[in-house]
């Protein structure tokens, strides 16, 4: 008996779903630059009309919870600390999900502690991820279902991380916009350890401001309150909401949002994707007066600002969200790759194509081509041609001289160069030269293993 057909024998709970799966309907930000706002009125609060219980009934839907389960099964992830993965997680579900529904209702549900487990950054650095379980997965997702229709349109509209409709590239478009306006200097602030600081107490007074069912309110506040655990020891947690949950980036707005209101009110350009913000501005001192103003917001917040990686400085070649602005002769700004992005795609390109493993050339493509794909789906917007074609080069450098180490040997590159139509002065020039491998790449190997080639194999190309 598959999940779905479990979910349809379950008792049908009063109340609706959220309408279109957790997707707010509402329009992206704009790319013009901001004109100065007016005091937001009030906080949009989101109550139902009918009384508590509502919104946990709704979520517990089995129309809800199908949904739910539909999208936790494709994010696949892995399990947690009961060790159950998504498939093991579906037979229990059919025979426990009756109770956990009714544990659930009756405010008596514990969620189960979420698992460490540390993420290494291209820096050198770690992140720390908390993995639940994939029965509170399917719990968080449908909650989330619910909650975010009714929540995120009171989100301010500079706010284009985690919500649905939006992405970083609203962010990067809504900065090129401002500084296209003047706003040549960025108040970059970085928020040190956000996820790990989070306040419990203060995030679940500005929930309150936003739902009234006391239900949710006290199931989040367990979910809070789960703990993490680390080398098989339960951790509790006096704040913190670990990233992994499909909870923990709602949740991260909600607080968030306070900030964003505050600015909105004193008219400033910004843009905020999570915890990394920009603000807009027209000179240094302007920069340094909302910086200090800032810290004093997060403050009350109890969050801190990165120091190291906050700064008040002009807004070309300053990085966020993986890219950097610049001005091409007409005195448009325009968008670039940052060098740091660039260097971090090479790092992950050197990992795919190990020069050892045995694997043909045609395996190694298609390792490359899921991770090619996404990279230049994220920085289509950079407007930098020459890079594109040189990143390109590079990688096709690369390719050619991997495959002459797999060839191994004058006599093999020579019989494999004419199997692919070389001339037998090119084969035998590029064969007698078998030990420059990077070198004899990027000669007579290019009329063989030419661009053509590697289009053939499915190679991505990024210009």
């Amino acid at each position: 008996m598959g999940m779905s057909k479990a979910m349809r024998q379950m008792p049908e709970a009063a109340g609706r779903a959220g309408e279109g799966r957790g997707e707010a309907a509402f329009q992206p930000a704009s790319d013009e630059a901001c004109d100065p706002s007016q005091e937001h009125q009030g906080t949009g609060s989101a109550m139902p009309e009918a009384g508590a219980g509502t919104l946990l009934e709704a979520a517990l839907t089995r129309e809800n919870l199908q949904a739910a389960w539909k999208r936790v099964k494709a994010n696949k992830g892995a399990a947690g600390v009961d060790g159950l993965d998504i498939e093991h997680t579906q037979r229990l579900l059919q025979t426990t999900w009756p109770q956990i529904r009714q544990e659930l209702l009756g405010g008596r549900y514990r969620p189960a502690p979420v698992r460490r487990v540390m993420i290494p950054k291209p820096d050198g650095s770690q992140r720390e991820l908390g993995i639940p379980t994939v029965t509170d997965r399917l719990i968080q997702q449908a909650l989330l279902q619910v909650l975010q229709p009714l929540i995120d349109p009171t989100f301010s509209d500079h706010s284009h991380g985690f919500r649905p409709g939006r992405s970083a590239h609203d962010a990067v478009k809504a900065a090129r916009a401002y500084v296209q306006s003047g706003k040549r200097v960025v108040v970059d602030v970085d928020l040190a350890k956000f996820f790990d600081r989070v306040n419990h107490d203060i995030l679940v007074d500005r929930l309150k401001k936003r739902i009234a069912d006391t239900a949710v309110l006290r199931l989040i506040r367990a979910y809070l309150n789960a703990g993490i655990m680390d080398g098989g020891v339960v951790v509790e947690r006096q704040q913190g909401t670990p990233q992994g949950g499909p909870l923990s980036p709602l949740l991260a707005n909600v607080l968030l949002d306070e900030v964003d209101k505050a600015m909105e009110a004193r008219g400033y350009c910004f843009a905020r994707y999570a915890d990394d913000s920009n603000v807009y501005v027209g000179s240094r001192r302007a920069g340094e007066r909302v910086m200090a103003w800032l810290r004093t917001l997060y403050g009350k917040l109890r969050l801190q600002i990165n120091e190291a990686k906050s700064a008040v400085c002009s807004a070309f070649g300053r990085k966020f969200l993986g890219y950097e602005l610049w001005v091409s002769k007409g005195r448009e700004v325009k968008c670039a790759v940052a060098h740091k992005a660039l260097d971090n795609f090479k790092a992950r390109i050197r990992e795919l194509t190990g020069r050892s493993g045995g694997r043909s050339m045609a395996q190694v493509v298609q390792a490359l081509r899921p991770y090619m794909l996404g990279w230049k789906a994220y920085f289509g917007l950079a407007q930098t041609p020459s890079v594109w074609r040189k990143l390109d080069q590079w990688l096709r450098h690369r390719l050619r001289a991997i495959q002459l180490k797999h060839w191994r040997g004058s006599h093999a590159i020579y019989r494999a160069l004419k199997a692919l139509g070389a001339t037998d002065t090119a084969a035998k020039r590029v064969a007698s030269n078998s030990r420059c491998g990077w070198r004899n790449s990027d000669g007579l190997l290019k009329t063989v293993l030419t661009i053509s080639y590697f289009d053939r194999l499915g190679l991505p190309r990024l210009s």
